[in-house]
């Protein structure tokens, strides 16, 4: 019991002490979180809508299928990334597998279906209210795309940010194809399984602490944002 009260202590001076290995950790984890999470969101949040609002054959099929994507095994990911990536496979003569790109990629492989399926729910609520109104416009389905994504900007908002809380806290695939190198590839989630194992607890402790701040501030944030939406516009 003493030695973990003195890890948590170590732990907490690393933080307060802003140790070098700590913030390059943490910035370079926010860093391809942020980036994969912007790029899930260039494509999910389209996507959803697109999928809420048009008709077409295997529609019902298309909807199930986002929402398996949602138990998307991440290390299934990071396998078939490594194949991709690797010198033997297509993508090979890229050079990226084991860089922050590869890391990049693989995340936002696994947030884009969660981004998806999220925002389909989120507008397809907002197409049944305003349907028959669109309809009687004779608004084509693109454009009732873009007005709905709009409209629905704030709860969108907080898809977002479930979407970056999901980058930043994977470690099946980051581990695969990142590698965990050192200065390089080393997020937080992979140093602090490797931490955890080299028996290093205050590192891993001191990772995890940040780690678990900044998602649980995300859904605070996605909370309040919520919140504040209803309670402006019902």
């Amino acid at each position: 019991m003493l030695e973990i009260l003195a890890s948590f202590g170590l732990a907490a001076r690393l933080i307060a002490g802003a140790d070098p290995e700590l913030v390059h950790t943490v910035a370079l984890s926010m860093g391809v979180s942020m980036a994969a999470g912007f790029l899930a969101c260039v494509v999910g949040l389209p996507l959803g809508a697109l999928v809420a609002v048009a008709s077409f054959p295997g529609r019902r099929a298309a909807v199930v299928f986002l929402n398996a994507l949602l138990g998307l095994p991440s290390v299934s990911v990071g396998l078939a990334m490594y194949m991709l990536l690797s010198r033997a496979g297509p993508l090979g003569s890229l050079g990226i597998l084991f860089t922050p790109v590869a890391i990049i990629w693989a995340q936002s492989i696994l947030v884009t279906p969660f981004v998806a399926a999220l925002s389909r729910q989120v507008v397809e609520d907002a197409w049944r209210e305003y349907r028959e109104q669109f309809a009687s416009l004779e608004v084509s389905a693109l454009r009732a795309v873009r007005t709905l994504l709009w409209d629905t900007r704030y709860s969108l908002l907080t898809v977002v940010l479930a979407g970056f809380g999901r980058a930043a806290s994977e470690v099946g695939a980051v581990m695969i194809v990142g590698g965990n190198i050192a200065g390089v590839t080393r997020v937080m989630t992979t140093a602090i399984a490797l931490e955890t194992s080299k028996g290093d607890l205050p590192l891993a402790l001191a990772l995890g602490i940040v780690l678990l701040t900044v998602v649980l501030g995300l859904n605070i944030v996605a909370h309040g944002i919520r919140d504040w939406s209803v309670r402006r516009y019902g």
